[in-house]
């Protein structure tokens, strides 16, 4: 098993139709999120929330992808250099 790390990723989503998917790979992805948070900004239609976890650097990275390759979500991770 790698070291775990902690991070941060961050989503925006410019859709709401498009929260069933991210949900989706959220929970798929359930074991390594320590906590999360979602602010909607309803004036602009979008959310932000920042995801909060700890886990192999894979892993995070993956969940980041799969979130990014939703329609009208973006995501990037930071990642702590410490292991």
């Amino acid at each position: 098993m790698s070291e775990k790390q902690i991070g941060i990723v961050g989503i925006i989503v410019e859709d709401r139709k498009a929260s069933p998917e991210l949900h989706a790979v959220l929970h798929k992805h359930a074991e390594i999120i320590v906590g999360r948070q979602g602010i909607p900004f309803r004036d602009g239609g979008v959310s932000v929330i920042s995801v909060v976890v700890e886990g192999p650097a894979a892993q995070i990275a993956a969940l980041a992808e799969e979130v990014d390759q939703l329609a009208l979500v973006s995501s990037k991770a930071v990642i702590t250099h410490k292991k």
